[in-house]
C-alpha cells in the first residue's frame, strides 16, 4: 500500500471540497482531494442551476467542471473513485485508508455531502432501478409518455418534477402538507405546469408491482383514508441524511447526524473542519457550500500553520 503524505486531505470533490482545495492549496498548504466515486458531487446530476452568481442559468456539470479547474490550476490533487477502509480523525497525524493507499494528513476538511432520504416504505428497496429512483435527471428519459410520482414538497422534489413533464405524460407531486415549501418562483411553474397534478396531505405507504412498479398506496393523514395511485415510477424527495460512513461518532454530530461545527467549521476534534451540506446548517445550497469550504480552508491552513510552528521550536 502506498504512502501518501499531505497537510490538508478533503474529504468530498463536490463545491465545498473543491472551494476549500482552491483556498487550502492558495493557503500554501500541500492539498488532496478525496472522493469515493467521481469528482463533482451531487450538483453534477443538477440539470441547471439559475442561482450560483454570475450565471444567470448552467448545468450542474458545467459549473462543477470549472470548479474542479480551478483546483487543477493550484496544483489540488485528486483521488477519484477511492473504496475507503478506514478514517482515524482522532490520531495525528489523521489517517484515511484506500484499497490503494495509506493517507497521513495533518488536518482533514469533511465535504463528503449528503444524499437523500429513502420513505422507508416496503417496495422501496425492491424496486429500485425498476421504478423506484432518486434522480430525476439520471432516469427521467425512461418514463417517456408514462406516468411518475414525486414524494415531497421542497425545492428538490417540485423541481425535478418539472423536468419530469419533459418526458411523462404526468406527474404527480404527494406531499404530506397541504402547501408547498419550495420556494415561490419554483411553485409557480409547478402550478401552472398542465402536467402535474398535486396530491395534498398524503404519505406513501407502499410501492407496489410486479416487475416493475405499477401503483403507490398513499395514506391521507387528516382523514386516514386509504387510496391506491396506478404509476410506472416514484422519485422520492424528502429530505437529506449525511454522508458520514466511516467517521460516525468520531466527532460531535446532531440527532440526525449531521456535524456540529463552530462559525470557523472547525468540528469537535482540533485540526478537522465540516463543510457544505454535511455539516449543521441552515441553508443547503452550491454557493454555501462553495463559502463553507472557503472558511474551512483558511482555518485549516492556520491550524496547519501552528502545528508546523510548533514543530520547528
Amino acid at each position: 500500500m502506498e504512502q501518501k503524505d499531505f497537510d490538508t486531505i478533503i474529504l468530498g470533490g463536490g463545491p465545498a471540497g473543491f472551494s476549500a482545495g482552491v483556498y487550502a492549496a492558495r493557503g500554501a498548504l500541500k492539498t488532496a482531494i478525496i472522493d469515493k466515486s467521481m469528482m463533482g458531487g451531487q450538483p453534477s446530476n443538477y440539470l441547471e442551476l439559475e442561482n450560483y452568481p454570475t450565471y444567470p442559468q448552467v448545468s450542474g456539470y458545467e459549473l462543477m467542471e470549472k470548479f474542479e479547474n480551478h483546483a487543477d490550476k493550484f496544483g489540488v490533487e485528486k483521488f477519484d473513485m477511492q473504496e475507503i477502509t478506514e478514517i482515524n480523525l482522532i490520531s495525528n497525524p489523521k489517517i484515511i485508508k484506500t484499497k490503494d493507499y495509506e493517507f497521513f494528513a495533518k488536518s482533514v476538511i469533511i465535504a463528503t455531502g449528503a444524499k437523500p432520504m429513502k420513505l422507508g416504505v416496503k417496495g422501496e428497496d425492491e424496486f429500485l432501478s425498476r421504478g423506484v429512483s432518486y434522480c430525476a435527471v439520471c432516469d427521467g428519459a425512461f418514463y417517456k409518455d408514462k406516468v411518475v410520482a414525486v414524494a415531497g414538497g421542497g425545492n428538490s422534489a417540485v423541481e425535478e418534477a418539472i423536468y419530469l413533464t419533459k418526458f411523462a405524460s404526468k406527474v404527480y407531486i404527494i406531499h404530506r402538507r397541504n402547501e408547498l415549501r419550495a420556494d415561490k418562483i419554483i411553485q409557480e411553474r409547478a402550478f401552472k405546469n398542465e402536467k402535474i397534478e398535486f396530491i395534498w396531505d398524503s404519505v406513501v405507504k407502499e410501492i407496489k408491482g410486479t416487475n416493475l412498479v405499477n401503483s403507490v398506496i398513499l395514506e391521507n393523514v387528516k382523514s386516514g383514508e386509504i387510496t391506491e395511485v396506478k404509476i410506472n415510477g416514484i422519485f422520492p424527495y424528502i429530505g437529506i441524511t449525511p454522508n458520514v460512513e466511516g467517521f460516525n461518532g468520531q466527532l460531535q454530530q446532531d440527532s440526525r447526524g449531521f456535524i456540529i461545527t463552530d462559525e470557523t467549521m472547525k468540528t469537535s476534534i482540533d485540526g478537522v473542519y465540516a463543510v457544505g451540506d454535511v455539516r449543521v446548517t441552515p441553508l443547503r445550497q452550491v454557493i454555501t457550500a462553495a463559502s463553507d469550504g472557503a472558511v474551512g480552508a483558511v482555518y485549516a491552513t492556520k491550524y496547519v500553520e501552528k502545528l508546523n510552528e510548533v514543530t520547528v521550536s
